[in-house]
């Protein structure tokens, strides 16, 4: 056993020695980099060189003892309490014993399908690691774990206890206990209704709980029958039947919504066989259902189904799927003033919680020559997305990125005496990703902008440039561009997109939205590396440029990894006619889909719309943050403005022609 505690000590003191010599050299050279850190760099070749000195984090060199944390996670993931009890004991002496500790309490709250329990005898346990852990991240997340166990319990006495000390209030099982816990204390049931509405937007966080809300609800009117089918529409419409059948009960149209889900065309074709006619105003959820699942299909009835279901009304009880659907649909084919009352039509918290419907909003009014268009562009022109900088260019102003700040010594050097950094560090050093965040994140919260930088820049040293983007990406009024769009591997990445002629900018743009930067990023369907490559495509382009004895493992090395993935980037780009937009949806979802959502197309469409329409929620994402990226990376390589807009383009319709390209 001393041999062990000695090896972990051992190993912490080297991290701590990487940390301080990487704050050392960082601060040796503050002074000399301030000058022009910040400013425009005037040469593309100039800025893609600034990052090379960046050195990723090592792994850890793992222990014995590593080895049996690893297990011990892995045994409380699987609710094995008795498998995590015994792994617990052989680590009591482990340099991160508060994870121990949790790991060992979590697998006695649920039971083995991972739900919480109701009968536990773990209480005492972990209110004594809540004392005895106050103020972490790790106590705020165990406290989750208790919440979601009284909610279940309906202990509402000690529920409401814990809730108020809840700092990340995040979990919508929990929020919705906290509404049910409101009802048993008699609060107005119309108001705790309305709590409900505003909260719950996607029914894949539902669990349990919000079901149980909803039919709490129902029993005590604080929602309408009406109301609580359409929560329970929303949910049938993702495959959460049982759910639905207890929100929504003996929903007299979800037969024909089943029906609709299993086949959208032949349902719309033959609604009058169903009695269609006969079901008054339910007829509009059943239109919108249609609508939307035709939409997803590029379909181009689904135009037809939502202008039937908006002359019908009733949008109040269309799900979340339906509004933002029946939205895509109208832009698809520019009909504003169906955009323009779809995007009324949405409750307040739908509306705010994605720039996507301020902007189109903005640009139905603008299209239909009505007044306040600038006004709501300008609500998000300030934001550093995608929206925000098409916004800006409605405006009639150029896309810039922000004035540099200046830190001094002491605020640079101040992350590095925080210990929760350095847990963060090691648990990111055993690839523990999920933890490392939790421990990162949580030390971030009320931090300023100036903290935020010193943070990022910190993460940067010791070789964590994933958290330094996602830290930089935090700031509201200072910032630092270099961080948040940051160019390392410059050396080996400028000559490979030289020769291949791939915009160097436009392929940082997708390796910070693939990986973040992480070299041994790993996706659950097996892409590995910076740029996320699958093994069938790495096979596929080795041969193609001649690279012999080629093994799907070598995607795992940085150089191969970076002229697999820009090889490739440039074949998709030559398959698509040389559209960044419709390519980066390519490398997201293989070359066939974006020719068979061009090819559906009846008019040509502005480059903004057609990444809207594009029926993968994933990639509609991915094509969106890629071009901003892209977008930034090249005004800070230029010093020059570039238009979001120009790289989008317009999309033409096209016939669909087959592609040898995986």
């Amino acid at each position: 056993m001393l041999h062990h505690q000695t090896t972990v000590f051992k190993n912490t003191r080297n991290i701590v020695i990487v940390i301080f010599l990487a704050l050392l050299v960082s601060t040796q050279t503050f002074s000399k980099e301030t000058n022009n850190k910040f400013d425009l760099v005037s040469s593309k070749t100039k800025a893609v060189k600034q990052d090379n000195n960046y050195k990723p984090q090592d792994p850890l060199e793992m222990t014995e003892l590593d080895d049996l944390f690893i297990e011990l996670r892995s045994a409380a993931f699987k609710n094995d309490a008795n498998k995590a009890n015994l792994l617990a004991n052989k680590l009591s002496h482990y340099d991160i014993a508060d994870y121990v500790e949790y790991f060992r309490i979590r697998p006695k709250l649920y039971d083995s399908s991972g739900k919480p329990k109701v009968d536990t005898d773990a209480h005492k346990e972990v209110e004594l690691f809540l004392k005895k852990y106050t103020g972490t991240a790790l106590a705020d997340r165990m406290r989750n774990d208790w919440l979601l166990n009284l909610g279940k319990r309906k202990d509402w006495i000690i529920f409401d206890r814990e809730y108020a000390k809840f700092v990340l209030d995040d979990d919508t099982q929990v929020k919705c206990y906290a509404m049910m816990s409101r009802l048993a204390h008699g609060e107005n049931p119309k108001e705790v209704g309305q709590m409900a509405k505003a909260t719950l937007l996607d029914p894949k966080y539902y669990g349990d709980a919000c079901p149980d809300l909803i039919q709490a609800l129902l029993q005590v009117n604080g929602l309408s029958v009406s109301e609580g089918q359409t929560f329970g529409r929303g949910a049938l419409e993702m495959n959460f039947d049982s759910a639905a059948k207890k929100m929504s009960g003996d929903d007299p149209i979800s037969d024909i919504l089943k029906k609709v889900r299993a086949n959208p065309s032949a349902v719309y074709k033959s609604l009058e066989s169903i009695q269609f006619n006969g079901l008054g105003e339910l007829r509009s959820p059943v239109l919108a259902y249609i609508g939307e699942l035709l939409a997803k299909k590029q379909d181009p009835n689904a135009i037809e189904a939502f202008r039937k279901q908006n002359e019908i009304g009733f949008n109040q009880y269309l799900s979340t799927e339906n509004m933002e659907w029946k939205v895509r649909a109208a832009l698809k084919e520019k009909d504003w003033r169906l955009v323009k009352a779809s995007i009324e039509a949405m409750p307040e918290a739908l509306r705010l919680r994605d720039p996507a419907w301020t902007y189109w909003y903005a640009k139905s009014l603008k299209e239909l020559k009505e007044k306040k268009a600038s006004e709501y562009f300008s609500q998000i022109s300030q934001q550093y997305n995608f929206y925000g900088q098409l916004a800006l260019e409605e405006l009639g102003q150029v896309i810039t990125i922000p004035p540099s700040i200046s830190l001094t010594d002491a605020e640079l050097s101040a992350p590095a005496k925080n210990p929760a950094f350095l847990k963060a560090a090691k648990l990111y050093g055993m690839n523990l990703r999920t933890e490392g965040n939790r421990e990162w994140n949580w030390e971030l919260r009320g931090a300023s902008d100036r903290e935020l930088i010193a943070i990022a820049e910190y993460g940067k040293n010791i070789g964590l440039l994933d958290r330094a983007v996602n830290t930089a990406d935090r700031t509201k009024t200072e910032h630092d561009f270099s961080l948040r769009y940051p160019t390392p591997f410059a050396d080996k990445l400028l000559p490979i997109s030289s020769k291949l002629k791939v915009n160097i900018n436009w392929v940082y743009g997708l390796i910070r939205q693939e990986s973040r930067f992480i070299m041994n990023a790993r996706s659950g369907v097996g892409a590995s590396g910076l740029m996320q490559v699958m093994p069938a495509t790495g096979q596929f382009v080795a041969k193609k440029i001649g690279l012999s004895n080629f093994k799907a493992s070598d995607l795992t090395e940085l150089q191969t990894n970076l002229l697999i993935g820009t090889s490739y980037l440039g074949m998709v780009l030559d398959d698509l006619g040389g559209s960044w937009g419709l390519a980066s949806a390519a490398y997201n979802a293989g070359p066939g889909r974006p020719k068979s959502w061009r090819q559906s197309l009846s008019k040509p469409v502005e480059g903004a719309i057609f990444a809207e329409i594009i029926p993968f929620n994933e990639t509609r994402g991915y094509v969106k943050n890629v071009l901003s990226n892209a977008n930034y990376y090249e005004i800070i390589s230029t010093g020059k403005s570039h238009s979001l807009k120009e790289k989008l383009g317009t999309v033409q319709p096209a016939a669909y022609t087959s592609s040898n390209l995986p």
